[in-house]
């Protein structure tokens, strides 16, 4: 914080836009699961080779695959929630496709049903429905 006339200023920092950066052990894997098998929509690709990457829309947000890791899976305080209208939906038709299941649809304890599944390098990926009655909900009338 900053000192203004004796008294603390907030200094604060204006985010344009965001995304989730991950780099993957295996890019052509990786992006096939996130573009063929999740059905992220594709935003923009670019580079090639080594250097290649890729960017989907999540929904108010970015997910951009580019680089390369080694083949450590990531710490698991690393994950990605992501809202949709049916969570049992989606869960049928990712678990059908062979992901990995950590959790199947459940009602959580804070109201929201969530399923859990990894990526192809072990990234946590929390599918989460927001009841309609759920305080994360706004009355628009």
């Amino acid at each position: 914080m900053a000192q203004v006339g004796g008294m603390r200023s907030i200094v604060r920092m204006e985010v344009l836009a965001s995304r989730v950066l991950l780099h993957p052990s295996d890019f052509d894997r990786s992006f096939d699961f996130y573009a063929r098998v999740v059905g992220l929509h594709l935003f923009r690709e670019f580079g090639d080779d080594a250097a290649r990457g890729a960017v989907f829309f999540t929904g108010g947000g970015y997910l951009e695959l580019s680089g390369r890791s080694d083949d450590r899976p990531p710490g698991d305080r690393v994950g990605l929630w992501w809202q949709v209208r049916d969570v049992d939906r989606e869960y049928e038709r990712l678990a059908a496709s062979g992901v990995e299941v950590i959790e199947p649809p459940t009602d959580k304890p804070w109201g929201l049903r969530e399923a859990r599944i990894v990526d192809p390098d072990g990234l946590l990926l929390v599918i989460v429905e927001v009841p309609d009655d759920h305080p994360l909900r706004r009355d628009t009338r």
